[in-house]
């Protein structure tokens, strides 16, 4: 049965089954996932590891060593990377991508369980599997002037907590901040010595006295009861009230030898939101959870809930605005570009009805679309949401074509009419089938790229593709019917037949000049190419597109070893930094932890900086002024910027800067000077800010030497000594209070430990088993150390990386200064190596991945011209004017100050095929003509009679990708640059297909015996 039969016959059944299917789409997109990013699992697991306080070295080689080489055994690890610092460590391991991480993640644990028994004793770790959802969707902060910090914990902890907990998608909420409550028990030294007791002897009363213990079952009278010892501890008097020992004398009770008291967990983690303390708490989503719907169920519960009197919540941070935000900016660009692409239906063709018919068939398309989006398992994000956006351009252009070849055959008379319809869809099919697989087979090697690349790029394809594939279904089976049904081609007349426009006649002197004189095109092509080539050496390079969102991270460091407080206070004058900018609406802090989970240390912490909505100034340049305040007004203090996008993929693949220089030499001693010194010499590049050496200090350290032999004498040993100095100085837990919704330890130490000095730690007074006390001094001296380094390891060797960022200057012309500094002679010594890594390094994974993806683009598309017209010189010119195009990209791309970045290449990619696609319009026309007319005419009929589709083709798709272009709405940078590059394409192409194309086939060898 042929077309025309078919879609004569079944017309009815054939729309309905489209609507339906739009429909189901529209529904759909109600139920889709809504995320910032894709699904996607990324090849990374990192392990925390903690083994209490000890030095850096050791904690090396007792505790990340041995379970770096229990990790390297586990099947599919490509690399491991470790940060060491006192008493614990963080481990990430990269694994190859595709591969199955919830498996992989689970024989990294197994790994590590087996070699648990032979690391120190109370080692712990935890494992994490990486993936965009490490990052809070939505957090809070709740401050009081009323309630104390512990009860503001609380309220967060076990009533906010439990609130949210069934939200559905919600994976866990952490709470930071605040106090956890403890009872301090602390020991007066004199009245210990006098009563002849020690802190153990404390510590093992208070135990015994809180006792809550099943001791066995008893039946009598036809029950059976449970028999429970209960004597747990309530108040602090009963605890006070304890006794501890007792004589002929009397007595003795812990209130006569301690004071007891309330007070708070010892903690090296503060946070604050606006310079106040306050209880932050983050909510997180489950890997395939609706980030939009969860963070709007969220707010819902938050709204509903009765908050003490005094308590302020604040929200600091909320992913979904962003998504949102760029589901607005795609909803709106979608919507100019249908109404810019109908003015131009109007335009040429004249007529309202055509116009709707067209404008109706592009939203079933991307409904259907939509539908395919939820077979596939896929969301909304920002990619494609995107490659919605993108795609309306492809659709038009079916659209288009279809509306105006129908209109050309059926808006004719004589010969037109009605019954010219369908055999003019039917005519139509092979061009459109052959221009939409030109643009569909691009997308095949886009979507099986690896790496980060291919996580984005990914969805991107399948997104266009589907819309593509739809296009086709709905161009071919849906709107020559809509058309045959709605049009009245007796009255309608084809404005166009006459050939005599404008366009028409523009076109036509053009076409001619150039057929009299082919030596026009070198003087055009040579300059457009030195053009093209000045372009790519100057324009700049990137990783990811730039995106303001908004908002901002800022990692800042004090000098090592500096304490919180101190800290807290230096970082006070950054705050005021920010309450100046009248750009800054909210930021939160922490202190001794970070939002991506990092090693804790007490000089080191990270700001979140929200900025108000409709900021005149753009995140980078808010961004740029912060850091020139803090380099210039805070010395004491060092700062990394990021917008949150970026420092979460540079967490996702490790590394957030854009320059990394890791440097491995056979002596690891010299990689610290040497490190400084690379770190000293790339200050001097031109854009790269924020330079930090990579030789991080864990702080000072006090090493207490005890003297084996003295112990001895005292009738101690190194261990008892050793364990004398930890209970006096963290304390012991001897026992929990249980209270209504927790519990409460009990804490025993010296008075003031968190005070003390050097003097009283020589002074703390050690008992020996026979009563008599010692000062420490007598067994120990002490010894200060300055600066312990933390040690960094890949692969299991050790390295120090130098790290910077860029700042308005391309990625590409950063970095190759940085090389011909490290390529000068004594920059480093001869057993010196060194590696790029940063997001330079997956830059560079990227581009050499699209490089592969363009290179196979032109060998389908070749492939493809010559399936189609079987003629190898048709197919090179073809090729050869779709590549020529590209070098538009460039241009533009430099003109607009946009970086050349991986959206960037996909657009070039893209440019291959919506370039052939074009040219197989009107090379599809030239074959049609060229067996009735001689083949210079059969040229110039092609050229005259496709001029008008493909320039509304060309014009209709830039104007849709324009508000792209423009990246109108908050997150629509994100595919700037492909549309920038899909714009400039097309703008050369247009003129290379319909004047230059049948210049160079009428020049082909043997073009007139064989037509062509």
């Amino acid at each position: 049965m042929s077309l025309p039969t078919l879609l004569a016959r079944h017309a009815r059944a054939i729309v309905i089954v489209a609507f339906a299917l739009a429909l189901a789409g529209l529904a759909s997109a109600f139920t889709l996932p809504v995320g910032l990013f894709p699904q996607v699992s990324f090849p990374r697991v990192v392990i925390d590891l903690d083994a209490g306080d000890r030095p850096a070295d050791q904690t090396a080689l007792l505790l990340t060593r041995p379970v770096e080489e229990a990790i390297r055994t586990v099947p599919g690890v490509v690399g491991l990377r470790s940060e060491t610092t006192r008493g614990s460590a963080q481990i990430s391991v990269d694994f190859g991508w595709g591969r199955d991480m919830i498996a992989s993640t689970l024989q990294v644990d197994s790994a590590i369980a087996r070699v648990l028994p032979s690391l120190p004793a109370g080692a712990s770790y935890n494992v994490r599997r990486m993936d965009p959802t490490v990052f809070p969707i939505i957090s809070y902060a709740l401050q009081s002037d009323t309630l104390s910090p512990v009860a503001l914990r609380d309220l967060a902890q076990y009533q906010i907590v439990p609130l949210l907990a069934s939200v559905e998608g919600l994976a866990r909420v952490d709470v930071q901040g605040g106090e956890t409550a403890e009872v301090q028990v602390e020991a007066d030294p004199r009245k210990l010595a006098q009563y002849g007791l020690s802190l153990d002897d404390l510590v093992n009363a208070v135990n015994d006295a809180n006792q809550l213990e099943a001791v066995g079952r008893l039946q009598d009278r036809n029950q059976l009861y449970l028999v429970v010892a209960n004597h747990s501890l309530q108040r602090l008097d009963a605890i006070r009230n304890i006794v501890l020992k007792s004589d002929p004398h009397g007595w003795v009770r812990l209130a006569d030898v301690a004071s007891v008291r309330d007070g708070y967990l010892p903690q090296w983690i503060k946070v604050s939101e606006d310079g106040k303390p306050a209880v932050l708490f983050n909510v997180y989503e489950q890997p395939d959870g609706n980030a939009v719907q969860i963070a709007s169920d969220v707010r819902a519960r938050l709204a509903s809930y009765r908050l003490p009197k005094g308590v302020k919540l604040i929200s600091w941070y909320d992913q979904s605005e962003l998504v949102m935000a760029s589901a607005h900016s795609v909803r709106d660009a979608v919507l100019i570009g249908l109404l810019l692409a109908a003015a131009v239906l109007l335009v040429f063709l004249r007529n309202l009805r055509v116009m709707l018919i067209a404008m109706l068939v592009v939203p079933v398309t991307l409904a259907v679309t939509v539908l395919l989006l939820q077979v596939f398992g896929m969301s909304f994000n920002i990619m494609t949401l995107g490659g919605i956006a993108a795609a309306v351009g492809l659709v038009i252009d079916d659209v288009i074509v279809m509306v105006e070849h129908v209109a050309r055959r059926a808006g004719t008379q004589p010969g037109g009419g009605e019954a010219a319809v369908l055999p003019a869809a039917r005519e139509f099919l092979a061009p459109l089938t052959g221009s939409s697989l030109a643009t569909l087979i691009v997308f095949i090697p886009l979507g099986l790229l690896s790496g980060v690349t291919g996580a984005f790029s990914k969805a991107l394809s399948i997104t266009m593709a589907s819309a593509l594939a739809v296009s086709w279904l709905v161009c071919a089976f849906v709107l020559p019917p809509l058309l045959r049904r709605w049009i009245d081609f007796s009255r309608w007349q084809d404005p166009g037949l006459d050939h005599d426009s404008w366009l028409s006649r523009t076109h036509a002197r053009f076409y001619d000049a150039f057929a009299r004189r082919p030596a026009w095109l070198l003087a055009l092509a040579v300059p457009l190419l030195a053009l093209g080539a000045v372009a790519y050496t100057h324009v700049a390079t990137g990783f990811m597109p730039a995106v303001d969102e908004s908002g901002f991270v800022m990692d800042y460091f004090t000098r090592p070893g500096t304490s919180l407080p101190e800290t807290a206070r230096q970082v006070q004058q950054v705050e005021a930094i920010l309450r100046s900018m009248p750009e800054v609406e909210t930021f939160s802090r922490r202190l001794g932890t970070g939002l991506g989970g990092d090693l804790g240390q007490s000089y080191h912490g990270d700001f979140f900086v929200r900025l108000k909505q409709g900021h005149a100034r753009s995140t980078e340049e808010v961004m740029s002024d912060v850091r020139e305040h803090v380099e210039h007004e805070v010395p004491g203090v060092e700062v990394e910027l990021a917008q949150l996008m970026e420092d979460l993929i540079g967490d996702l693949t490790a590394v957030p800067q854009p320059i990394e220089i890791k440097l491995h030499s056979a002596d690891p001693a010299t990689l610290v000077a040497q490190a400084q010194r690379v770190a000293k010499a790339i200050a001097d590049v031109p854009g790269v800010v924020e330079i930090k050496d990579g030789v991080q200090l864990a702080g000072d350290a006090l090493n207490v030497q005890i003297d084996p032999d003295k112990a001895t004498l005292e009738g101690m040993t190194v261990a008892t000594v050793t364990q004398a100095i930890g209970h006096a100085l963290t304390g012991v837990v001897a026992t929990q209070l249980p209270q209504a919704s927790k519990s409460v330890g009990v804490r025993i130490r010296m008075p003031d430990a968190m005070q003390w000095r050097l003097p009283q730690l020589l002074a703390l007074p050690v008992r020996a088993p026979d009563g008599h006390l010692f000062p420490l001094s007598r067994v120990a001296t002490i010894v200060s150390e300055n600066g312990q380094p933390q040690i960094s390891r890949e692969n299991l060797q050790q390295m120090v990386a130098v790290t910077a960022r860029i700042e308005g200057r391309g990625m590409g012309a950063a970095v190759a200064d940085v090389k011909k500094l490290l390529a000068q002679p004594g920059m480093l010594d001869a057993d010196t190596r060194y590696e790029l890594g940063g997001l330079y390094q997956q830059q560079q994974i990227a581009f050499l991945g699209l490089g592969k993806v363009f290179l196979l683009a032109l060998v389908a598309e070749f492939v493809l011209l010559l399936f189609l017209y079987g003629r190898a010189g048709l197919a090179l010119v073809v090729m050869g004017c779709s590549l020529f195009s590209a070098t538009a990209v460039f241009i533009a791309l430099w003109l607009c100050g946009v970086d050349l970045n991986i959206t960037a290449m996909m657009g070039m990619t893209m440019i291959i095929g919506m370039g052939t696609e074009m040219a197989i319009f009107y090379v599809s026309e030239y074959v049609a003509l060229s067996g009735q007319l001689p083949p210079l005419q059969a040229l110039r009929a092609a050229s005259r009679d496709r001029l008008r589709p493909i320039s509304m083709t060309t014009l209709a798709a830039m104007l849709t990708l324009l508000p792209l272009a423009l990246a109108w709405g908050q997150g629509a940078g994100v595919q700037q640059p492909l549309a920038i590059a899909i714009i400039a394409g097309l703008a050369l192409q247009y003129p290379l297909v319909l004047l230059v194309m049948p210049t160079l086939i009428g020049m082909l060898p043997g073009h007139a015996r064989r037509g062509g």
